[in-house]
């Protein structure tokens, strides 16, 4: 028996829509763990106490599933996973996911390919890189069927991040913690050009608080143009 109570969690996952079976919750107890351990040697994550990584991270990264279905083996990239949120707490919630975890440090690719062997998690994989880097064709472009991100960035740096390695027809996902009202038309030719098309926004609240959530759901309409995502540092400063 672990030493957490873990009612809390379990009831604010059932109230997103996921039921986890006790290996789970043993595997989220031991993801928790290791993140503090190796947050105490390099900077993973600014919020460490067990209720709040147990609920802004994990419940909120698993809040996906408010936009889309994900019963299915769907193929999943990450970009910018950090400590591996939402992408490594999207595969323990949903096994059945192909998970790539893409970020640009590598001490945070050692501690997630930790996290995955302490696991025994398969069907997920880690990669050191930059996101432009890798959705070059050739490499992982348009390969998947839907790119998710948490990075801060605004949502049109972030599409021409995220959409190259979507597939046609396929989706990204960006988690917000703000109305994108303004974000959304300033973006919205940006998203057009690289073969997007806003699909939906999610609103909600993470459970039994009131912490605003946005999930913005991008559809690949179509391939995007070779020329994107341009040379490093490019889509920051000069968004399209």
């Amino acid at each position: 028996m672990n030493k957490y109570n873990t009612d809390t969690f379990e009831k604010d996952m059932q109230a997103i829509g996921v039921t986890l079976t006790d290996s789970q919750v043993e595997q989220f107890i031991r993801y928790y763990e290791l993140l503090l351990e190796w947050n105490s040697v390099m900077n993973l994550t600014a919020i460490t106490s067990y209720d709040e990584v147990m609920k802004k991270h994990f419940v909120d990264s698993a809040s996906l599933i408010k936009s889309m279905d994900l019963s299915k083996p769907l193929s999943v990239i990450d970009v910018g996973t950090g400590a591996g949120f939402p992408g490594l707490a999207l595969k323990i919630a949903f096994p059945e996911l192909k998970v790539t975890l893409l970020d640009s440090l590598n001490k945070r690719i050692s501690f997630l390919d930790a996290v995955i062997e302490e696991l025994g998690l398969t069907g997920v994989e880690t990669i050191h890189g930059r996101a432009e880097d890798f959705s070059k064709p050739g490499k992982l472009r348009e390969k998947y069927d839907l790119c998710v991100s948490r990075a801060v960035a605004n949502l049109s740096t972030l599409s021409e991040y995220c959409l190259p390695y979507v597939k046609v027809g396929g989706r990204f996902v960006a988690y917000k913690s703000e109305k994108l009202t303004q974000e959304m038309t300033e973006a919205g030719s940006a998203i057009q050009i690289l073969g997007g098309k806003e699909e939906k926004q999610v609103e909600f609240q993470l459970p039994g608080t009131d912490i605003y959530r946005n999930l913005v759901v991008i559809r690949k309409e179509k391939p995007t143009p070779g020329k994107y995502p341009r040379k490093a540092g490019l889509p920051a400063k000069e968004p399209i």
